[in-house]
This record gives structure tokens, sequence and C-alpha cells, in this order.
């Protein structure tokens, strides 16, 4: 018998999350039957969608949704030999039973000299994210201007270096001065703290005058009226986010320009990854290939001890982290 540990939501959040949300709770897993495969967690995913979803679509006494790199540990599937990785929908557990219908094989040319915690973010969900954002939804051409918030996250990181490699300029903002010269380093050609800026309408127009073509919008809240106008006419929204808002006792209210929107003639769409699913295996390659040449360079905030991860959901929603929040078993 296999011992499995996983942490629950004991009540939905009032807020900001606490410890009291969360509870670690132990078991013992059955014997594998036909068809079936052991996973043993190595990295797992942390994520700020994780904070609206348990809200609304888990009950109490639910374990915490999430994505992790799982090793196979016993097979009794033989599409899933034994020591081989995958990327599992199993949520915050230690190990877990499954009969390969919510597993993703790791690509069989992942180098070796590339950890695996990149599937859950760069070469993961965060990546195709930022890439569909851009293609499918913004249309981003080169020479465009591209203004991305929450740009030092998952997300908004590789957002603004797929943009630099279409030939764009790109402006981000960041919560931190150690996040401004993070973006720094991977290129954008504007970026600002928006916690020290005296106006962020002033620091959106100081980096970049003539306004804006797109907008990738993590964040929500009142900045993002702020944002809406500086675009330029016919511009192009892709709403990815709003974790401005995912604490909020109440939803916020009036934090739209619609007025700017039917004058500028602006399109804003939201979105979610699972709707190209298709496209995904040739997404990935792309992704791991741009990895490979330098062209993406992947920053994570890796958290140790599978005890840790109420502590890591939390540091992510506070904005601890640079990059893509992971946790190490």
């Amino acid at each position: 018998m296999v011992q499995s540990k996983s942490w629950i939501m004991t009540n939905h959040f009032d807020g900001f999350p606490k410890d009291s949300n969360f509870k670690l709770k132990v078991e013992e897993l059955s014997e594998l039957k036909d068809g079936e495969v052991l996973l043993e967690a190595v990295f797992l995913s942390v994520d700020p969608y994780m904070r609206p979803f348990s809200q609304f679509y888990m009950k109490e006494g639910d374990v915490m949704i999430g994505t992790q790199v799982a090793k196979v540990i016993q097979s009794k599937n033989p599409a899933f030999p034994l020591g081989s990785h995958v990327v599992a929908h199993s949520g915050w557990r230690s190990h877990s039973l499954g009969d390969g219908s919510n597993l993703t094989p790791i690509m069989p040319e992942w180098p070796q000299n590339v950890s695996l915690s990149l599937a859950l973010g760069t070469i993961g969900m965060p990546g195709l994210t930022a890439l569909y954002g851009i293609e499918e939804v913004l249309g981003l051409k080169a020479g465009e201007t591209l203004f991305v918030n929450a740009a030092a996250g998952a997300v908004g990181s590789v957002v603004g270096q797929i943009a630099k490699i279409m030939g764009c300029k790109v402006v981000g903002s960041a919560g931190s001065d150690a996040k401004v010269a993070f973006l720094k380093e991977l290129g954008f050609d504007q970026a600002f703290n928006y916690k020290t800026v005296g106006s962020l309408e002033e620091a959106l127009r100081s980096a970049s005058p003539e306004g804006y073509d797109c907008f990738f919008e993590n964040v929500g809240g009142p900045s993002s009226s702020v944002v809406i106008q500086q675009m330029k006419d016919f511009g192009r929204i892709a709403v990815c986010g709003s974790i401005s808002t995912y604490n909020d006792a109440a939803p916020q209210t009036g934090t739209c320009s619609y007025m700017t929107i039917n004058l500028k003639q602006l399109k804003m769409e939201g979105f979610m990854q699972a709707r190209w699913a298709h496209k995904h295996p040739d997404s990935l390659k792309r992704l791991l290939e741009w990895v490979k040449e330098g062209k993406l360079q992947c920053r994570e905030h890796i958290t140790r001890g599978f005890e840790n991860m109420p502590a890591a959901f939390m540091g992510l929603l506070k904005g601890d982290n640079i990059g893509k929040a992971i946790v190490a078993v």
C-alpha cells in the first residue's frame, strides 16, 4: 500500500486565503487495477486561477485543484511505462492513481538538460496561454506596440518575449523594482513599477506616447480603464485574468470604460488556452524550440516541500514570485 498526502480546502476563502483554509490529509491508495498507473508528484504548479476556481467550483473538503509533473512508479497501462513522466491534473496530491485519461506524456524530444518543471510553465499551460493570446486573440503583427501587466509572472513574461520574437515594441508593468529589472533582462523595451510611479496614465504615455495597438490583460480592476484610455483606434485586448480582484470579498464595479471601447472601436475578448487544445502538440514543440534556441528565458520561483503548498499559493497571490511559481517535492 502507498500512502498519499493531499491538501484539501476546509472552507471557502473569505478574502485572502489563510492557513486555516487548508488541511493535510493522508490516505492509503488501493492496489492497481488493469489499465491503471500510480503516480508520484515531482513538481506541482501554483497558478492564480486556483483562487477563483476554488471559490466557485469546489466544495469544502475537496482536494485543491492543480497540475503536476509526476513520475510513473507503478503501471498496468502499456501507454505509460514505469519510470516515464507525465503532466497530470491530479491536484495537490503527492501520489495518485489513474487510468491514464487525464495524463499527457512528456514529449519524447524533451532535452535532458531542460528541467521537467518547465512543462508546468513556459513549455506548458502558461506558455500556451501566452502564445494563443498573442496569435489567436490579439492577432499581433510585427511593428505593433503591446502592453502587458503582471509582466513578470508566468504568463506575462512569456507574452513579452514572444512579442519581441515577432518584432514588436513591448511595454510591461510589474510590482517591484526587482521584477522591472527582470523584464529589462528579457528585452522589454520599457518597463515600470506600477506601485511606485506617480501616475499610471503618465507612465503608460511616457513608455509609448503614440499609444498601444494591443493589451494583454492579467490584472483587472480600476487600472484596466486607465490602459484602455491609451489604446489606439481599433486596438485589441486579450483578457487572460484579473488577479487584482481574486481576493475581493465583493465584486468590483465600474472598472471598465465601455464608452472608450465604443468610441475607439476596440476588440476585447476573454479566453482560455484549452480552446485550442488541438494545437497543443505543435505549439509545445514551438515553445520548446524557442527555449533551446535561447529566445525564451525561463525564470522559476521554486518552493521546496509538499508541505509548503499553501504557503506557495498564498505567496503567489501576494506577488512574491518572479516567473513561474513551482513546488518541488
